[in-house]
């Protein structure tokens, strides 16, 4: 017997606003039973493609240290820059840049949202493929 994943939980302060800053950056939209409402303490979101859910969960506690578990995130279309200027308009803060590592074109942007949570930027699946063509 095994488990499966019902859906990954992010514990946050506001729930509704957090919500809603990743609705637009995962494409995510409201569950249909289950609308988010400003004040509520438990606002979800699902991929309307795979069905996957993001539950914001409000908790008395701030964040005080770096996340052992996060999101990496790879962009559908465009680059990983694009990608990348994309979510700091949306108010996303950068925390590190681990381009370089492994040479030219690899590697990650580490980004955090309004409320310090850390996810990563990718390459989108176009640049690995550039990448491991021959001659790239």
């Amino acid at each position: 017997m095994t488990s499966y994943i019902s859906h990954t939980t992010v514990d946050c302060a506001n729930a509704y606003e957090l919500s809603e800053w990743w609705k637009p950056v995962l494409g995510y939209t409201d569950l249909p039973d289950e609308p988010n409402l400003p004040g509520h303490p438990e606002c979800a979101i699902a991929d309307p493609e795979t069905g996957h859910e993001v539950l914001f969960l409000e908790v008395p506690d701030a964040k005080s240290v770096k996340n052992r578990l996060h999101f990496d995130l790879r962009p559908r279309q465009g680059s990983q820059q694009e990608e990348l200027v994309r979510l700091l308009a949306l108010g996303a803060q950068e925390v590190a840049d681990h381009r370089g590592i492994g040479g030219p074109g690899t590697g990650w942007v580490v980004l955090a949202d309004p409320e310090g949570n850390e996810f990563c930027i990718l390459r989108s699946m176009a640049e690995v493929e550039a990448r491991s063509e021959p001659g790239a």
